[in-house]
Formats: structure tokens, sequence, C-alpha cells
């Protein structure tokens, strides 16, 4: 298959090409390509943008990851846009492409988050769970719906809600290892918050998974079987990792350093992948401590 794919310099990104690379012909759009060739390879065709495309006519599959993002700076109203934009009009401008196309693509997989949901307590969600109005649901939505437009009997389009991803270099666990490491680490808060995450290995298999499997259309949740708390979470790194963590991060210091995207951190979602799972598809790390005895 010839694959279109955006934000592939990413932590999930760089993992699904390499995943791709040898059994698939690969046009990566990124804003600096020579960068993005540096990491990925030579051997892929690489985009700036989208501008020039009128169709994707010669493209057999689309996957959209590119984003802001959502954690790492405070919420300032200029910020905010910026996530939003940074998901929203790459994403309409796919789906434009698609819909412009005579031989459109089969299959457009699009990122979204399980932010989708809002901060929801304890309460198991799946796919069709209510969500609460909140910022991070604002951008989930309209992701979702932009992408959703692309939809047709020619292509079938599929939304990753994704959870907290953890691979041993990058992404959330880059962050947290430092305090981890020396023993400086422990529950966010409270630590009730749920903590719905995935490892990054499941991830790209979810993603070839529902781009070979010809009936999977719609939402699905990428995230683990099995959620856990923020406090169980801690305790687990902290034992993958021979160290204490036991130290809480106090909400008012959250909310003092981050400001309104301290919410992200205080409060969680308990996620369940129901849809993957009634597809056919088996983790390989289904439970948390499984996935960090992989990782370290």
């Amino acid at each position: 298959m010839k694959i279109l794919i955006t934000g592939a310099t990413g932590l999930v990104g760089t993992a699904l090409v390499a995943s791709l690379e040898t059994d698939h012909q690969l046009l990566i759009v990124s804003r600096n390509p020579l960068l993005a060739r540096q990491k990925l390879g030579v051997h892929h065709q690489y985009l700036p943008s989208l501008d020039g495309l009128q169709h994707l006519n010669d493209i057999d599959a689309v996957i959209n990851l590119a984003g802001e993002p959502i954690v790492g700076k405070r919420w300032s109203e200029s910020q905010k846009q910026l996530i939003c934009r940074s998901r929203w009009d790459i994403t309409s401008r796919l789906s434009q492409l698609i819909k412009s196309s005579s031989n459109p693509p089969s299959c457009f997989i699009s990122g979204s988050a399980i932010g989708y949901y809002g901060g929801q307590d304890d309460t198991l969600l799946d796919e069709d769970a209510t969500p609460q109005e909140e910022f991070s649901h604002y951008i989930c939505a309209e992701w979702e719906r932009r992408a959703l437009a692309a939809q047709s009997n020619a292509t079938r389009v599929c939304i990753l809600r994704t959870g907290i991803v953890l691979a041993a270099k990058g992404g959330a666990l880059a962050k947290m290892l430092p305090a981890f490491r020396v023993g400086l680490g422990g529950p966010i808060a409270n630590g009730r918050q749920g903590m719905s995450w995935i490892h990054l290995a499941d991830m790209v298999e979810l993603i070839l998974f529902l781009l070979e499997h010809t009936t999977a259309q719609g939402v699905y949740n990428a995230t683990a079987p099995y959620p856990v708390s923020n406090a169980e979470f801690a305790r687990a790194l902290g034992k993958a990792l021979q160290r204490p963590a036991i130290l809480p991060a106090p909400a008012f210091m959250l909310k003092l350093l981050f400001g309104e995207m301290a919410e992200l951190l205080i409060e969680g979602q308990y996620v369940i992948p129901s849809r993957a799972m009634q597809a056919g598809f088996h983790f390989k790390f289904p439970k948390l401590e499984q996935a960090l005895a992989d990782l370290f």
C-alpha cells in the first residue's frame, strides 16, 4: 500500500514508520522534511505540507497523528489556539482531499485522545460513555468531527482515542523518570484519578490492526484493558525502577505551576478498549506490570 502519514516524527509515528516501511510505500508530511528524513530514513517520500495536493487518488490509506503536545506548556489563550488548530486544520484538509478524490483512500485513521471524556472520577468508560464538557473534550470532539467528515462508502474512518503511551524513551515516561529514578516520584494530588495507558508496541499494533481489517470503522479507545489509579501507577513504576515512590505532588502546587492545564494531571479517566477487543484485537501488554517489566 501507499500510505500518507502525518505526525510521523512523534513517539507513535516513529515506531509506526519502522513497522510499515518494509512492506509499504510511505509519503510523510512534515514541516521539516530534512529533519524528518534524517530521523526516519531517506527511502520515503516527504512533503513539507498538503498545500500542493488536489486529491489523494494514488494513496491507499491515510494515518493522521499530527498535533501540538497538549501537556508541557501553560494553557494561555494562544497556546489553546495552537493546540486546537494544529489538530483541526490538517484533519480538515485531509478530509477535504479525500472527498475531492475520484479514487479516494480506502482507510483514514485519525488521532484523538481520551481527553474526549473529560474528568470522570472512577467510572469505567467505553467508547459509548457520555463525556464531560471541558476544554479537552472540546478539542477532541471537533477533531473527531472533522475526521469523520471523510467517511463514505469508499473510505472508512477509524478514530483513535489514545491514552498515555508508555515507551522506554520519550513520551510521558520521559517526563516522569528523572524524579522516580532518584526516589522523588510519587502520586499526583490524591492519587485516585484514573490513568489509562497503552504500551507503545500495542499502540502500533492497534493501528496496523485497524489498517488491515476492512470492517473496522468508527471510534476505538487506544488504551490497555486494565487502567489503574495514579497512585497504583506510581507504585508500579517505583517497583519497576526499584525506587521508593511515596512523595506526592500536591494539587495546589500543580495548579500554581501549570494553571488550567493541571486539570489533565489532577483529573483522569478509567478507559477500557471495548471496541478493539470486540473486533478481535489482542493486547501483548494488557497489565501495567507487564508493560513496565518489558520497558525496564
